[in-house]
């Protein structure tokens, strides 16, 4: 499988093929970093991060993967770039691509990962963008894989506002793979219709299937995977936390989902979780809204079931075996 020079921007743009090719890459780098094997086949290279949204996993995993693989990194916070300001999107990619050999965004609109892409001349990661987070799909299904062993078949139920990042992002890596997504949420939270649409073609193709539902009862039933986000994002005023709370704690990821699923089932979350008072916006949330714990209980966070550290964890993982595949 050669990916060398490819943009990672989407997983629309990957065949069935190429993922489950970067899962297993991912599950080989993994072995090596356990093993003490030395991977530094990228010495002298340069990569540059730009986070115009910060972020805890995805920086430090860009930043050890690229360490691991012999790279030198620069990091850009959202204080230090020009991008979009003084500079245009398309100035700053054919700078950095003149300087770097690969460049990480994680940011805001889909478009501006694509513009760095279509300019820069070097591979483009997306980081993050409000439309898609392909790199935590990587990590996300390698997660699965070690845990259920496979794909086709798995009844994978992403509950909470699945219109964003996470929920399209899933959908269509569900799609490909051939696995039953299931999107168990209010009618306001469901994906886009296109998109659906897309995804139901795609699953078709692989034997998978694509479910809305309001029902948690039905949604959940021996599910194989139970996986929930945060329901809103820092920064959004009182009035939205106030709404979504209201319209989404009915897909609280809680004790009875968990029985509801099926007896092997697991929990993921991509993190950070609103599961405990532990944090300044958990205190927050409980003086506001009076709630100690918010998209997942603690009882479920904290159980047997729970993947979230090893899914946390091969972040790190996925993200090497992305920037290896495109830049070796």
């Amino acid at each position: 499988m050669n990916l060398r020079g490819r943009n990672f921007l989407k997983l629309k743009d990957f065949t069935p093929e190429e993922i489950k090719y970067l899962i297993d890459l991912s599950a080989e780098l993994k072995h090596k970093k356990k093993q003490g094997i030395m991977h530094d086949e990228l010495k002298g290279k340069n990569i540059v991060l730009i986070f115009e949204k910060t972020s805890t996993r995805t920086r430090c995993s860009f930043e050890v993967a690229a360490h691991d693989l012999g790279m030198h990194v620069t990091y850009l916070d959202p204080s230090g770039s020009q991008i979009g300001n003084k500079e245009s999107i398309r100035d700053t990619a054919r700078v950095l691509g003149r300087m770097y050999d690969g460049i990480e965004y994680r940011g805001y609109g889909q478009d501006i990962v694509e513009e760095l892409a279509a300019y820069a001349g070097v591979p483009v990661w997306n980081g993050l963008t409000n439309e898609f987070h392909p790199t935590q799909m990587i990590a996300d299904m390698l997660t699965v894989k070690e845990k259920i062993g496979h794909f086709e078949g798995v009844k994978f139920v992403y509950m909470g506002d699945a219109r964003y990042n996470m929920g399209n992002s899933l959908m269509v890596t569900c799609a490909k793979l051939g696995m039953d997504f299931v999107a168990c949420t209010s009618r306001a939270y469901f994906p886009e219709q296109d998109l659906v649409d897309y995804c139901r073609e795609i699953a078709r193709e692989n034997k998978g299937s694509i479910t809305l539902t309001e029902d948690v009862s039905e949604g959940t039933k021996d599910a194989d995977v139970i996986y929930t986000d945060v329901w809103v994002s820092m920064g959004e005023p009182d009035e939205v936390w106030a709404s979504r709370i209201k319209e989404l704690m009915p897909y609280q990821v809680n004790q009875k989902v968990m029985e509801n699923a099926s007896k092997t089932a697991i929990f993921m979350h991509c993190l950070p979780a609103f599961h405990d008072l532990e944090t300044t916006i958990g205190k927050e949330i409980y003086e506001k809204f009076g709630l100690m714990e918010m998209e997942v209980t603690n009882e479920v966070f904290e159980s047997s079931r729970s993947v979230v550290f090893d899914e946390a964890e091969n972040r790190m993982h996925s993200i090497k075996a992305i920037m290896y595949a495109t830049l070796r």
